[in-house]
């Protein structure tokens, strides 16, 4: 029979999942709106043409990469203004959020000056017609000027977050949503700038949403009397953190890419799929990754308190959420699975090919929830050295695993969904399970 849980642990393990809750839903909220961007962009320009509409989305391959590959400035902030915010020492935890926003803003100018000369050489790499190339240059070189900001976005986010803030990235991440869609509607038709419109709207919003965490940022200082310059041991320590955060971002991103490679080889149809699949996949993402945020936050915030029965309770509540949320998932693009060919393709190609995909998809949830909110509890707890390891490990299986069966497209979604999703189940959990990991975690 299993023991009857005390009160005292009942209203701790509803504390915990309010809490979950309470950070978990606005992160959502804003994870979704991101992406929103790009769409917007996407259907503003899709109506000045197919060469700029190419132009567009090359330029945002590029600019999707960098971008994607610096989550590190948001993932190295968060748990280390958690763990000062939990020691009770808010004046250290912003910081520690300012120093990541001084490392973003390092970052972006440095990355804009290296990407202007070179605009026009990435762009060619793709091998497009000469009109595309030009617009795709075109683009990049007017949205560069605006990587600083959204740099220093990222970082002000992880501070928030750090802060147990989820709530304000939303409303500014909205009304950023709202204000590009219409500034970039007033430069493409009104003013008649065409791609550069759209690029330079985009900029203008990146540069004032910087402009108000800047705000926020400066009031949290002189309110906890935190100094505004930035403090040479916490940029580097923010880099070092980073520079692991960074490899892990990257094995992951390696492994997206090795797999829409060997689609390509699939045909037109794999290829078209898989891609299909990959948006799929990453949109159910979002909701899991709303509990991993919730899992950086919450963990750094117990390990600062000294609170190691917290840190495993909040572990235990989000692998059970992660699990539960994943099955809930699965069995939601189960039930979808032969009714979205239409959605997304008219070929009869496609549209025969993913059901097949989303089955197996559907069937890796579950697991891909377990995978999502370990992640999430290991940045918070500071392991990124960890985190980077575990990534090459990763690929080391998958990649001979998806040579070894990705002759089909059955056998690189089972490769995809099952295998390397499983293999990162194996790692983290090896990492997250394993006793005595929490003790290490409050030594570091």
């Amino acid at each position: 029979m299993p023991r009857p849980t005390s009160p005292a642990a009942t209203t701790e393990r509803r504390s915990v999942d309010r809490d979950i809750v309470r950070l978990a839903l606005p992160a959502l909220g804003a994870l979704v709106v991101e992406p929103l961007f790009l769409l917007t962009d996407t259907a503003l320009v899709g109506h000045l043409g197919a060469t700029a509409l190419a132009a567009v989305g090359l330029a945002s391959v590029v600019l999707q990469t960098v971008t994607g590959l610096l989550v590190f400035l948001a993932y190295s902030t968060t748990p280390a203004v958690a763990r000062a915010l939990g020691g009770g020492d808010r004046r250290g935890a912003v910081h520690a959020g300012i120093d990541g926003m001084w490392l973003a803003l390092g970052l972006g100018v440095l990355l804009a000056l290296v990407g202007w000369p070179l605009a026009g050489p990435l762009v060619d790499l793709f091998g497009a017609s000469a009109e595309v190339s030009a617009a795709a240059t075109a683009y990049l070189t007017v949205s560069l000027i605006g990587l600083p900001g959204i740099l220093v976005v990222t970082a002000s986010t992880g501070l928030l977050r750090g802060l147990q803030d989820t709530r304000t990235p939303l409303v500014v991440a909205s009304i950023g949503f709202v204000a590009n869609g219409l500034l970039n509607a007033v430069l493409i038709y009104g003013a008649g700038w065409g791609v550069e419109g759209s690029a330079a709207g985009t900029v203008i919003v990146q540069w004032a949403m910087a402009a108000v965490y800047v705000v926020i940022a400066v009031r949290a200082a002189r309110a906890s009397g935190a100094p505004l310059r930035p403090g040479a041991s916490g940029v580097v320590r923010a880099l070092r953190s980073g520079a692991w955060l960074f490899l892990r971002t990257a094995s992951l991103r390696v492994a997206m890419l090795a797999t829409v490679a060997t689609a390509s080889g699939l045909g037109t149809t794999g290829l078209a799929t898989t891609q299909v699949g990959l948006t799929v996949f990453s949109t159910l993402a979002f909701a899991l990754d709303a509990l991993a945020i919730a899992g950086q936050a919450l963990v750094g915030h117990g390990l600062g308190a000294r609170d190691p029965d917290r840190v495993r309770l909040v572990t235990r509540r989000l692998v059970l959420l992660g699990i539960v949320g994943g099955v809930l998932l699965g069995v939601l693009t189960l039930a979808v699975s032969g009714l979205l060919g239409p959605v997304f393709s008219d070929s009869a190609a496609v549209r025969s090919a993913l059901p097949l995909v989303l089955v197996l998809i559907a069937v890796g949830m579950p697991v891909a929830g377990y995978v999502f909110v370990l992640d999430g509890v290991l940045i918070g707890a500071g392991d990124a050295r960890y985190l980077a390891l575990a990534g090459l490990v990763n690929l080391v299986v998958y990649l001979p695993l998806l040579w070894w069966v990705g002759g089909t497209l059955a056998g690189l979604w089972a490769a995809f969904a099952l295998g390397y999703i499983g293999v990162r189940a194996v790692t983290l959990g090896v990492r997250a399970h394993r006793r005595g990991w929490v003790e290490q975690a409050l030594a570091r």
